[in-house]
């Protein structure tokens, strides 16, 4: 009764008082390793599935000792014992190809190695997927159909095709929600549709699930594993309704909860969520820590790590490394992370054909995709490669559309972000009362939120503007021209500007070909005789 009611703590109390009494059952056991799972007790857990599976052994119930040894390996990945994982897995494997029957065991069996390729593979993936929906249907097991649902739809949005993906994370929450599914994979499966939500930015289904696992773990005041991304959910939540101090408080408790239980495969997301929060909030030093402990716990520091770079001033180690690292990315959903930031440091660095080329890319990727959220991102991204270019007008019309669904997705830091580009936009349009509403408007939004880098950011951009005898130089071209008038050579002046030296060759022949000028000796010239140095 305890069991079925969700009362971990009673069921398990009662559990262990009838073993003592009395050797339990195999189905039993199973009870006895679900809660002990689920209150966090993961070497009893780890016991009861053992015993379960050596019962069903001395009574030769074959399909049942391997769905024992499954669960007994589920138990090791979710706790990073991967050796032990595929230990069990290969037990219960070799149990049914001695048997030679057909069983829904040998789907479950399939699981592990399918959610292994669908970073690697993910077509291939989706293929295994498709055959362990196969066989979930055909022995009725709403279980092992609910993982081939999630895994296919995860699948499909590693490929691109997310309009396929989400509606099979929907049907997985609705059987979830309803209680058809094994009490061992209900937490696991509510976090990876949320964590999908996050990877393609579905702000809507994130929002919406992250309150259904609140909702699921405050309804079992008992239970532990699920708790710490619970919160990692939360706080990203609260991160983009703006309060962030909020956000790092419920952050930092996941963090709590998860160095209380190392190997949990959630702890680098956690990590990561941490660092980001303190570098929106301008605690750069902290961010790097927890970019660190992020990667050390097996989650990519990049792109916030790369951000923290350029705020740093270190733009040129920022850019080398984000075109790596986009260069490495296999698939279209960790290019729609990285790519926005890319965009953003090739801009902060004046390689603006660079940037063209990623906003483009962000830009197709993110109308395949759908999401309102990485469209809004993509238009910001391809409407400040335009300004940079020149082409304000061109600028707006992205910027617009960009701001629009920020403002419907009520994300105030990004609301804040498009109006600062719009602002600029103004400026160059000549609308200097325009401009100053815009840009007051983003600078009210970015102190409520002490977002330090984004007023660090505002104040350089709203600098005076040029004088008009600068012929025409960008605020780069203009530092190097200084610098080229101070008698430095390019690879002084790389190294002063965090760029590299061919970026700075590029710079000295635009601002000969502007100037009309052919030395540096009449670079030198033009800049004391206009009054730049």
């Amino acid at each position: 009764m305890a069991f079925d009611q969700r009362d971990w703590s009673t069921a398990f109390d009662a559990l262990k008082e009838a073993d003592a009494e009395s050797t339990l059952k195999p189905d039993d056991l199973e009870r006895l390793a679900v809660t002990s799972r689920l209150l966090g007790k993961d070497p009893e857990a780890a016991e009861a599935w053992a015993r379960a599976y050596k019962a069903c052994l001395a009574e030769e119930q074959t399909e049942q000792a391997a769905r024992y040894a499954f669960w007994r390996g589920f138990g090791h990945v979710n706790t990073g014992d991967m050796a032990q994982a595929g230990g069990w897995f290969g037990r219960a494997q070799k149990l049914l190809e001695e048997s030679n029957v057909e069983c829904v065991e040998s789907g479950y069996l399939m699981v592990p190695m399918a959610i292994g390729g669908m970073d690697e593979d993910p077509a291939a993936a989706l293929d295994a997927f498709t055959v362990i929906a196969g066989i979930a249907a055909r022995f009725n097991d709403a279980a092992l159909g609910a993982m081939a649902r999630m895994g296919s739809g995860r699948s499909l949005i590693r490929l691109g095709r997310a309009p396929e993906g989400m509606p099979l994370l929907d049907e997985v929450i609705v059987a979830v929600s309803a209680g058809e599914v094994h009490p061992m994979v209900v937490g696991d499966l509510y976090c990876s549709a949320i964590e999908a939500c996050w990877e393609i930015f579905d702000v809507g289904r994130a929002r919406e699930w992250t309150g259904v696992l609140d909702g699921w773990c405050e309804s079992q005041p008992d239970l532990v594993p699920y708790r710490g991304q619970c919160l990692v959910h939360r706080s990203q939540v609260i991160q983009m309704q703006g309060a962030w101090p909020r956000a790092l408080e419920e952050v930092v408790r996941a963090c709590d909860l998860f160095d209380a239980r190392p190997g949990d495969p959630a702890i680098g997301l956690a990590l990561y969520q941490c660092a980001e929060l303190h570098r929106v909030l301008g605690e750069l030093d902290e961010a790097k820590t927890f970019y660190g402990r992020a990667s050390d716990a097996g989650h990519s520091p990049y792109p916030g790590l790369a951000l923290v770079w350029l705020s740093q001033g270190d733009a040129g180690a920022a850019e080398k490394t984000m075109r790596r690292v986009v260069s490495e990315a296999s698939d279209p959903v960790t290019k729609l992370r990285m790519l926005p930031a890319s965009v953003e440091i090739s801009l902060e660095n004046d390689e603006i054909a660079d940037a063209r080329v990623a906003a483009d890319e962000l830009l197709t990727l993110a109308r395949a995709a759908g999401a309102p959220l990485l469209i809004a991102e993509a238009e910001r991204a391809a409407g400040a490669v335009r300004l940079a270019e020149g082409d304000a007008s061109g600028a707006l019309d992205l910027l617009r559309s960009s701001f629009e669904r920020w403002r419907h997705l009520n994300i105030p830091y990004e609301v804040a972000r498009t109006r600062e580009l719009i602002g600029l936009t103004f400026k160059d349009l000549g609308d200097e009362h325009g401009a100053s509403i815009e840009l007051d408007a983003a600078r009210h939004t970015y102190e409520q939120l002490r977002a330090a880098p984004a007023l660090s950011r505002l104040d350089r951009a709203n600098r005076p503007p040029a004088r008009a005898d600068t012929g025409g130089l960008t605020g780069r071209e203009l530092e190097v021209l200084r610098l080229v008038a101070s008698g430095n050579t390019n690879r002084v002046i790389a190294d002063t500007l965090v760029l590299s030296e061919k970026t700075v060759a590029r710079h000295v022949s635009n601002i000969f070909m502007k100037l009309g000028l052919s030395s540096r000796a009449a670079a030198t010239a033009y800049a004391y005789q206009h009054d730049l140095v």
